[in-house]
């Protein structure tokens, strides 16, 4: 195997949950991890030492959106993505896979790559899955993804094997252009399962991706708008054929259900877009349920979001003064509240690693879930 990158430092009493560390070119980084998610090289409404202060050490950028805008003539003029933002940790890039699969009636997928239009001003492109491993090269990507072929959770088994035979092709040639980069380039390259919903696909999926001899697995084609019960059987059965000393990466989940459900199987690494979306919408996540501030009922009200969580670095914002700023359409009304469903999840996953070390993970789940009110909102 090429160099070893996780070590499992705990492992739960009941449940396949565990604690680890990667060893990354910027730094360590304990798992299991939320990334917060800067598609465009920001985390919106964000700064790098706001990120840096909740306690988060590695990113997500997203190798479609950079390719296009700001491109890669300037990332390569300033030296990366880590200089050009001033971010100084650790940066995971996606594909772009999901990207392109979002733009179904604008891109065409073929043996050798894809070609799309770009959302931005309708120009072409063409990605090969050599050329997404130069990208990130150029991009500094501590961690950079193979270009897969991401499917919807309606398509037909004959669909779905399809998908994987060009996934599992483009990840061989990826893993070959990586390899062509390793002297002068310390990033990492996952490759991404995929199958859909089909279980012997999934389960040959992972067979043929562990057998690339990578340092991770990423875990591709869930939360795709499939129900949560299939999302957990599928995550369960896929994880079942993972070696447990390479790191797991589940995309796109960003919710105490979706996450703990996950850490729950064993999975070290998550991220998504909905926290600080929701954020910048009025919406807070708390221990106690989520917050809508647009709603009057918080206009008098001088607590703080949660009395748990140091969301603001030890300034005190209270959800009287967070429901003003929305309603009088200030920016930092969606400033503040990123912030804090950010530290949130920072304080969600520490508490679930403190109780995996415990061996309590399944009553932890069980508390918080209770708390948190499986999504209620008190709007």
């Amino acid at each position: 195997m090429v160099e070893k990158i996780y070590q499992t430092t705990s492992r739960d009493a009941v449940t396949g949950a565990r604690t680890g560390l990667l060893t990354l070119p910027h730094g360590p980084v304990e798992t299991p991890v939320f990334m917060p998610v800067g598609t465009a090289g920001t985390v919106k409404a964000m700064t790098a030492p706001d990120i840096h202060r909740i306690g988060f050490r590695l990113l997500l950028g997203n190798t479609y959106h950079l390719y296009l805008r700001p491109g890669v003539e300037v990332l390569s003029r300033f030296g990366g993505l880590h200089a050009f933002s001033r971010w100084n940790h650790n940066i995971l890039t996606d594909s772009g896979g999901f990207q392109i699969f979002s733009l179904s009636h604008m891109r065409k997928i073929t043996e050798d790559g894809v070609t799309f239009q770009s959302h931005i001003d309708g120009s072409r492109h063409a990605l090969t899955p050599e050329r997404v491993v130069d990208i990130q090269v150029t991009i500094g990507s501590d961690i950079q993804m193979a270009l897969d072929v991401c499917t919807g959770p309606d398509i037909d088994h004959a669909a779905a094997r399809a998908a994987l035979e060009t996934t599992s092709e483009w990840a061989i040639r990826a893993k070959r252009q990586w390899t062509t980069h390793r002297e002068t380039y310390r990033g990492i390259l996952f490759p991404i399962v995929q199958g859909n919903f089909y279980h012997d696909l999934r389960k040959e999926s992972v067979e043929r991706t562990v057998s690339l001899d990578l340092p991770g697995i990423a875990i591709g084609g869930l939360s795709v708008g499939e129900p949560f019960d299939k999302f957990v059987e599928t995550l369960a059965r896929t994880m079942e054929h993972i070696p447990a000393e390479l790191p797991r990466y589940v995309m796109g989940i960003g919710t105490p259900e979706y996450i703990l459900a996950a850490i729950e199987h064993g999975v070290d690494m998550f991220d998504c877009v909905f926290p600080t979306r929701a954020g910048r919408n009025g919406l807070l996540f708390t221990t106690k349920g989520r917050i809508n501030l647009k709603n009057a009922r918080w206009a008098l009200d001088t607590g703080v979001p949660d009395p748990e969580i140091d969301s603001f670095g030890g300034e005190r914002y209270s959800l009287g003064y967070l429901h003003h700023l929305f309603k009088s359409g200030e920016i930092l009304g969606s400033m503040l509240a990123s912030r804090h469903n950010l530290a949130f999840l920072h304080h969600l996953v520490f508490l679930s690693r403190n109780a995996i070390r415990e061996g309590s993970f399944s009553s932890f789940k069980e508390r918080f879930l209770e708390g948190y009110g499986s999504g209620t909102t008190r709007a």
